[in-house]
């Protein structure tokens, strides 16, 4: 008997969903993981206010702390554990809730924290709890500088502070400085922008734009720096309502990120921390990998990324991080250390231990949440 194409393509695609349905996951062993890996940091951490200390001292609401309450305030969201919810709320009302540099500053480093200041507002409306983050946000709205986010880290850490509060209090103000200075580092800083619309991928500061060039004459897209791009976008869209301005900017920024990124993930299903130069410090990260993981979920599930297009790359990913990166005791390992581009915070292997603990966990909590939603 002759079969009709037609029905030979529907047969087809049923097994090609059925087979990816079948490799998703078990949502127990995620959330397993995930609390193996935050039990590991809060049984070694559990002193809120400790400084952390490495060439100096640091207060502990710095950034790299403030990247993981972000991953703990998304495990909290499947998980409502209050042993989480009272870690960080301590860690909160330890700092009063405010800033390193107090309400002053610009830094986006120091506006990290205000993430989960906001988080345990809306839980909590307490006027304490949002005041001195707005302060020093609506102080960078109502001035007229708009070259702070020099480094593309600085989306990911202040960009979510800035569309939390325009969602909060309905002023479009906040959407519009955040595009002004977002869009100056796209096409200003480094003399014509950080953002390669070419390849699809982000120089970290002005010290990678061209001439500069990798060993293997590549140009330099550092993973981590392009994760805490990409991720962002997922974060923002997440808060911003669907006619938030710019809205369709990070829509597309997203869109473009993860169409640059699937094609160069490694077979074991890392992403190196030269994401064009696979020798140069080649090898397994974590970190990186987690957020783009991430957001490629986050882009699944909100339906901004094609789920048989992006799914068997997260699956492959998520797999990596969850048996190789996350160790039977909690302990992460392939995590890079701090620094901005291939070379720094190395060697990064199974064992090293990263000259911070925080930010990679808060990574992998972020990346396994939004898989554990994965349907």
């Amino acid at each position: 008997m002759k079969k009709h194409p037609f029905i030979l393509a529907i047969v087809a695609t049923m097994l090609c969903g059925t087979a990816l349905a079948q490799q998703l996951p078990d949502r127990k062993e995620v959330l397993a993981t995930l609390v193996r890996a935050n039990d590991y940091f809060m049984k070694k951490f559990p002193d809120v206010g400790m400084k952390l200390v490495t060439d100096r001292e640091r207060p502990s609401n710095i950034w790299t702390r403030g990247v993981y309450y972000e991953g703990l305030t998304e495990l909290y969201k499947i998980y409502p554990k209050k042993e989480y919810y009272d870690y960080m709320l301590s860690w909160s009302e330890f700092h009063k809730w405010g800033m390193r540099n107090g309400n002053t500053t610009r830094n986006a480093d120091d506006h990290c924290c205000g993430q989960t200041y906001i988080a345990l507002w809306k839980m909590d409306p307490q006027a304490e709890r949002l005041r001195n983050i707005k302060t020093s946000i609506d102080m960078m709205v109502n001035t007229p500088q708009n070259d702070d986010w020099w480094w593309i880290d600085a989306f990911h850490m202040v960009m979510p502070v800035f569309a939390e509060l325009g969602n909060i209090t309905g002023d479009n103000r906040y959407y519009e400085r955040m595009f002004e200075i977002y869009n100056y580092s796209k096409t200003k800083h480094g003399g014509n922008g950080l953002f390669n619309a070419k390849d699809g991928l982000w120089w970290r500061d002005k010290d990678f734009v061209p001439p500069y060039k990798e060993p293997n004459g590549e140009d330099c897209y550092w993973s981590r720096g392009n994760g805490w791009v990409i991720s962002v976008m997922a974060r923002l869209l997440d808060t911003m309502p669907k006619n938030a301005p710019h809205r369709d900017e990070y829509v597309k920024m997203l869109q473009t990120m993860a169409k640059a990124l699937k094609p160069i993930q490694r077979a074991d299903g890392f992403w190196n921390v030269s994401l064009h130069d696979a020798n140069h410090f080649g090898g397994k990260e974590a970190s990186g990998t987690a957020l783009f993981v991430y957001a490629m979920a986050w882009g699944v599930n909100n339906g901004i990324l094609k789920r048989e297009e992006y799914l068997p790359t997260i699956l492959k990913g998520w797999n990596a991080i969850a048996t190789e990166c996350v160790q039977p005791n909690g302990f992460l390992g392939y995590i890079q250390g701090t620094g901005k581009e291939p070379k720094d915070g190395q060697p990064v292997t199974v064992s090293s231990v990263p000259d911070f603990e925080d930010y990679g966990l808060g990574c992998v909590l972020l990346a396994g949440t939004e898989v554990y939603k994965l349907k």
